[in-house]
């Protein structure tokens, strides 16, 4: 039997966001219902988890099982290897200049969702339908969804965490603005001779970045940022070719490379809805946000989205789904939805593009972040914690969450 005073959500989705989201929900006491089926192909890819998404994942009770098999990332560095004119200096990021042991993990997401998964599907305040949504009904009083196997559920508040071309953002009549890139990531993992000291490197070229990513031992993932026809190509490649342009690109850096077996080539594109949140609907991870793979902001910013969902559905116990609660979230992840995007997105666009005044102001600001350790502690602490930059800056030690 229900509470009658705390109404019932209904999660549509079950990638990480979404496992994370019923987690959330029901912890925080609501009755869960999560419609979706458990992943089936594999995922080659790896999530940079930052430490304040470390810490909802700790409050979930989920962290120590990913632990073990994650690398934590303790500097992270910004290489400029474009072959222009002008080129900025190498920035590095120490996460001891933050006072942090390390600035978060790097998790392979095979190991990521199924332990999700397991902690959704023991949970007993989680209802695990494993079936898609194939039909929604919005009404101003409920969000109804009938599922592909027949079955109906109503629930005050539907999370979209249904991903990028997300059906129940379109049920909701949230329209977005789309943008393809004129590129695709290579994403593949390797191994190297030497040591990668638990330091990422992004190398930023021409054509997008190029990102290596400590993994546990001598491995890293990659995420290579190319012309669609270029992956096409580099993908094609046997594994002693392909691990040799791996090396070359990253300038013999971690010596010897010999790429793993599962390469996969992600087209990029940017999509921002118009609003976050309508007709009893509030968009979570991709369905909120789609934009390139640069500085590691992604899953990081699904589980914000997440964190102030819940949050606001905890001061709306009895209609969270209500017009006033989804305005509420609509407000409070504008800000940060739209700066973290537009800055991926410029950043991407500068590196894109040959103009020349594009090229100096990239350039100065890495000269300036190279070169100003404040400057670089607030653009850390800001890159971990929204809104803690401002604090140290305004002279108040930023909260530890340790």
């Amino acid at each position: 039997m229900e509470h009658h005073d705390t109404a019932r959500i209904l999660v549509a989705g079950t990638g990480p966001a979404g496992l994370i989201a019923a987690l959330a929900f029901a912890d925080a006491g609501f009755p869960v219902t999560l419609a979706g089926p458990e992943a089936s192909r594999p995922d080659g890819r790896t999530t940079a988890l930052m430490n304040p998404a470390l810490d909802m994942l700790e409050r979930l009770g989920v962290l120590g099982d990913i632990k073990p098999k994650a690398a934590p990332l303790k500097v992270m560095r910004i290489v400029d290897a474009t072959s222009r004119l002008i080129r900025g200096p190498v920035v590095t990021f120490r996460a001891s200049e933050i006072d942090e042991e390390q600035f978060g993990l790097n998790l392979p997401n095979s190991v990521l969702n199924p332990v999700l998964a397991e902690a959704a599907g023991r949970h007993s305040g989680i209802e695990w339908r494993r079936s898609m949504v194939a039909k929604w009904d919005l009404r101003s009083e409920l969000a109804r969804a009938t599922l592909a196997d027949g079955s109906t559920v109503e629930a005050s508040l539907a999370v979209a965490a249904d991903g990028r071309s997300s059906p129940a953002r379109e049920a909701a009549g949230i329209s977005t603005s789309a943008r393809a890139y004129p590129q695709a990531a290579l994403v593949l993992n390797f191994g190297h001779s030497g040591d990668h000291a638990f330091t990422s490197t992004e190398f930023h070229t021409e054509t997008g970045p190029f990102t290596q990513v400590p993994l546990p031992g001598n491995r890293s993932s990659l995420v290579w940022v190319v012309r669609p026809e270029t992956a096409t190509e580099l993908a094609a490649l046997d594994d002693a070719a392909l691990s040799l342009r791996v090396e070359q690109r990253m300038q013999s850096m971690l010596g010897r490379v010999s790429v793993e077996p599962g390469r996969q080539i992600y087209p990029l594109s940017a999509v921002t809805p118009l609003r976050f949140a309508r007709n009893r609907v509030a968009l979570v991870g991709e369905a909120a946000h789609v934009f390139p793979p640069i500085g590691a902001q992604g899953l990081n910013l699904g589980i914000r989205d997440v964190a102030d969902l819940v949050a606001i559905a905890g001061e709306n116990r009895g209609d969270p789904g209500s017009a006033t609660a989804l305005a509420s979230y609509d407000f409070k992840r504008r800000p940060d939805i739209l700066a973290r995007s537009s800055a991926v997105n410029l950043l991407n666009m500068s590196l894109l593009s040959d103009m020349l005044p594009a090229q100096m102001a990239r350039v100065a600001g890495l000269g300036v972040l190279g070169g100003f350790a404040p400057l670089r502690a607030f653009f850390m602490r800001e890159g971990l914690r929204p809104g803690s930059g401002f604090a140290a800056l305004a002279g108040g030690r930023p909260r530890r969450n340790s």
